[in-house]
């Protein structure tokens, strides 16, 4: 509404003799052109950001299930990974490899959905204001 208001003013400030002259139409056309630029690369750039988004969802889940994967297939008395020192917190880690390395890969999918749907939500909202900036509402 604010930015509304503020192009209301612009206008009414701006007080242009308009004229048949060539040159008024030359340059609203060329505004115009300029206008219309910008609108196709708004366009492309959300056409970018969801093909973006997809790639990284898809290239997320096939991680994840990768690695759920390979935990699930080694053996439960084999721990993910090891050290060879007997400090106490890390001979613990040693010991629960598994189930810290899983609920990690489980906490990284779900920030990963999550910024995801995100995203989505952001596009649509461009989307939304991209077409009534076309339409004029």
């Amino acid at each position: 509404m604010n930015k509304d208001k503020a192009l209301e003013e612009l206008f009414l400030a701006n007080k242009q003799h308009f004229d048949d002259s060539d040159a008024f139409m030359a340059s609203l056309t060329k505004r115009l052109d300029a206008v219309e630029y910008i609108k196709q690369h708004q366009e492309a750039t959300i056409r970018r950001y969801k093909m973006a988004v997809v790639i990284a969802f898809i290239a997320g889940i096939v991680s994840g299930i990768i690695a759920m994967t390979y935990i699930l297939s080694t053996p439960m008395d084999v721990p993910v990974f090891t050290f060879k020192n007997q400090y106490f917190l890390l001979q613990w880690l040693s010991e629960n490899s598994r189930f810290i390395t899983a609920t990690a890969i489980s906490l990284l999918m779900t920030v990963g959905i999550t910024s995801f749907f995100g995203n989505i939500q952001e596009l649509m909202s461009m989307r939304h204001s991209l077409h009534h900036q076309r339409t004029g509402m």
